[in-house]
């Protein structure tokens, strides 16, 4: 399969030739979508346009090349019309539930359009699927799984459908259904069904049959840092040695302080130029859907967005204290120390401010290699780390390690936490679980993450 690049530059050959192929800029469009430059896909979707292209999947591409612009109005228009031309888009309806979702932080605002659409079509399985996960996502498991069940109804063989059932029904303590449906997911090898299950298992406190699980998934998926979380999670049941050298937190988690860029007499001077950019840039009030983010908002950084000197300067003191962690935390044979060329190749960034009571629920990164957590204001009210403080408030907004992000038959507490302190980056590997602790007070707790994978 040729690479985003090499089609982009197959198209833009063909509208030297074709000028007016609006199926063409349609797909140039989607392209420069997925390579983080809405800019571009904004213009060719809008050349699209203007040739006669009627499709609504045009106006998607556009929307989320509007949102990614940060032009959140237009982008909420353009999503409109796209659910208009079709009323039964499952991918626009889930797209404008999340912006709605993002820009509102309000259920029924958000739910209104997909709500509609299912009234008029109750046993449309895509879109009672995309009602639970848009229900899930915003916090209500009880009525997602309603609507799973709902989905599973009238698409009984859709392994999407039957795994969504599953992974809810273990949210719900439904553990003989949730490993029946699961098993009859995985029955055909798909990979999330698998995981499902191996949740699944795990929540049941069914141990041995999870950890067989486990070892088969790692072999079709053996990078899926989800799943070295898993085994990593049944080795700590189970007191397996292994446990510690896979989380050694001692040599894996990093600190590093940033240097200031030159033009800059100070660091503090150059956070706080680079958090009122920050705060210029985010536009949200609520997380985005299945992400970790609670009481706060993530603003993702796209190709464009380097071009802006603090963030490039930012970027450029993280690169440096990456490649020295790299340097510092060496070989080794564990699955993470195993692959450091010291390398490294980042693969996202994106920024989290977390208002009154936020946090983060415990999480990994599936697809990265090495994560990340960068201070770059912080309120007042974080936790000093003094027991008497009190157990909740002495680590407020610390970063916290290895509390699973599982329904779990045992209570496994985390084992590690991490004062954040501005201009502080703590990077860890990706299969490390690990959290936020909530925070009181008003301010804003703004920070800057990334993942990394060896170059």
């Amino acid at each position: 399969m040729p690479s985003l690049q090499a089609r982009e530059s197959e198209l833009i050959d063909l509208l030297r030739r074709r000028p007016d192929d609006r199926i063409a800029w349609h797909n140039l469009a989607a392209v420069e979508g997925d390579l983080g430059r809405p800019a571009q896909a904004e213009a060719a979707a809008r050349r699209a346009i203007e040739l006669g292209l009627p499709a609504a999947e045009t106006r998607l591409v556009l929307a989320r090349a509007l949102q990614s612009l940060r032009r959140l109005d237009a982008a909420e228009s353009v999503f409109e019309d796209a659910l208009l031309r079709q009323p039964a888009y499952v991918e626009a309806h889930r797209d404008y539930a999340q912006l709605v979702w993002m820009r509102t932080g309000d259920r029924a605002k958000a739910l209104a359009r997909l709500d509609g659409a299912v009234a008029v079509d109750p046993a449309n399985a895509e879109l009672q699927l995309a009602r639970s996960l848009v229900l899930e996502a915003i916090g209500d498991t009880a009525e997602a799984f309603e609507a799973a069940q709902r989905a599973l109804s009238a698409a009984p063989g859709d392994v999407r459908v039957v795994a969504h059932a599953a992974h809810l029904a273990s949210l719900q303590a439904m553990d003989d259904d949730a490993i029946a449906l699961a098993r009859r997911a995985a029955a055909g090898g798909d990979l999330r069904s698998r995981i499902v299950l191996c949740e699944a298992l795990i929540a049941a406190g069914r141990n041995d049959e999870a950890s067989r699980e486990i070892d088969a998934v790692s072999r079709a998926a053996p990078l899926d840092q989800y799943v070295v979380a898993l085994r990593a999670t049944l080795w700590r049941i189970s007191g397996d040695a292994r446990y510690d050298e896979l989380c050694d937190y001692d040599s894996m988690i990093g600190t590093m302080q940033l240097e200031p860029p030159s033009g800059y007499a100070s660091l503090e001077g150059f956070l706080a130029a680079v958090a009122g950019e920050l705060d210029v840039m985010h536009g949200f009030v609520s997380h985005p859907f299945h992400q970790s983010v609670r009481a706060g908002s993530q603003l993702t950084f796209h190709n464009d967005d380097f071009a802006r000197p603090l963030v490039r300067d930012l970027f450029a003191s993280i690169r440096s204290s990456v490649e020295r962690y790299l340097v510092k935390v060496g070989r080794g044979t564990d699955p993470f120390r195993s692959r450091n060329t010291a390398r490294p190749n980042f693969t996202g960034a994106w920024s989290i401010r977390l208002l009154q009571s936020g946090s983060h629920v415990d999480h990994v990164h599936p697809h990265g290699w090495l994560s990340s957590a960068c201070y770059i204001a912080l309120p007042s009210t974080i936790g000093s780390g003094d027991d008497a403080a009190g157990a909740d408030a002495r680590h407020a907004g610390w970063l916290r390690f290895g509390r699973p992000g599982l329904r779990m038959p045992v209570s496994l507490p985390a084992e590690r936490f991490v004062a954040p302190v501005p201009g502080r980056m703590v990077l860890f590997p990706a299969y490390m679980w690990h959290g936020v602790e909530p925070f009181a007070g008003s301010e804003r707790r703004l920070t800057v993450a990334f993942d990394v994978i060896p170059g």
